[in-house]
């Protein structure tokens, strides 16, 4: 008998959240959802963002990681029709690289019966990802704290208080992470990493207790958004906002260049977002710098795999 069609639902990311760097992470309520069934060859109908990126057949990351997962464990490859509805831009440090992946290892999980629970989905998606923090609050939703050692996942997520939100203020172009990550330098002084390593520790604290008034101080970093600044103008025009009234804490979401700005209430979003355009307004001097500002609430149910 074949398998049953699978439904996904994964959710968007924004990681790092300051100090946290590959360590951090929040779950955000845009989803990327999917549903497959076995077919004769691949075929894919892709709506949403980026449809064009979504639904092609060649150079596909979902496809890519589903076959090479199948590979891996000496199965064969089995066509898939696919529909896909992706709310989460891609290229903007918005954990859609962390949800394809997760996608791909829990189809090929399903669809290769490979009798994969969900931890080892998790596992093998962040063995493709390379660090915990995207791919485990998609998978587990969330706030999550998480360390990798190459073969074992082990994160921690719990709900932050219902009031907060999240505004992701998105730039024009996209930015690939390697393009990020090739800013940053290749060791740190033992001052710079002390003062991150305090202040994750601060805002795991704050973020698990609800104090929200420690935000602004422990969403500080010394490890990448100084250097990463460069390549993510937005970051430097907004961080000046964190700990104005109403906004909690700035950061960069995941290796940008969209930036995250975390609100303390519903009742609190209008008056962000105009600050938000108003700054990008009077710091670029022609236009306000921004494409979209997604309003979003935290996602704290884990991602949803259904057959």
């Amino acid at each position: 008998m074949s398998p049953a069609p699978l439904h996904l639902r994964l959710p968007a990311t924004s990681a790092n959240l300051g100090p946290g760097f590959d360590t951090l992470g929040l779950a955000l309520n845009r989803y990327l959802e999917i549903s497959a069934t076995e077919a004769e060859t691949f075929s894919i109908h892709a709506t949403g963002r980026a449809p064009e990126v979504c639904g092609s057949l060649r150079r596909n990351l979902l496809l890519d990681v589903y076959q090479k997962t199948l590979a891996a464990q000496q199965r064969d490859v089995q066509p898939l029709a696919l529909e896909v509805v992706n709310g989460i831009p891609l290229g903007m440090g918005c954990g859609s690289s962390a949800a394809v992946r997760l996608a791909g290892v829990a189809l090929a999980a399903h669809f290769g019966r490979l009798g994969w629970g969900r931890e080892r989905i998790l596992v093998e998606a962040t063995r493709f990802e390379g660090h915990p923090d995207n791919a485990a609050a998609c998978w587990q939703g969330g706030f999550v704290a998480g360390c990798w050692d190459g073969g074992t996942v082990r994160a921690v997520s719990f709900a932050l208080p219902a009031a907060w939100q999240a505004l992701v203020v998105i730039p024009e172009k996209p930015l690939a992470t390697s393009a990020s990550r090739a800013v940053l330098p290749t060791s740190y002084q033992r001052v710079d990493v002390v003062a991150n390593l305090q202040r994750a520790a601060l805002l795991t604290a704050a973020f698990a207790s609800g104090r929200g008034e420690l935000v602004a101080e422990a969403m500080r970093d010394r490890m990448h958004q100084p250097y990463r600044s460069k390549v993510c103008p937005l970051l430097p025009q907004l961080l000046p906002l964190s700990g104005s009234p109403g906004i909690l804490g700035v950061c960069l979401s995941g290796a940008g260049p969209a930036v995250l700005v975390l609100v303390e209430s519903p009742d609190a979003v209008e008056a962000a977002e105009a600050l938000i355009i108003e700054t990008c307004r009077r710091e670029t001097g022609a236009g306000i710098g921004i494409v979209e500002i997604l309003r979003c609430k935290i996602e704290n149910q884990p991602a949803m795999m259904r057959s």
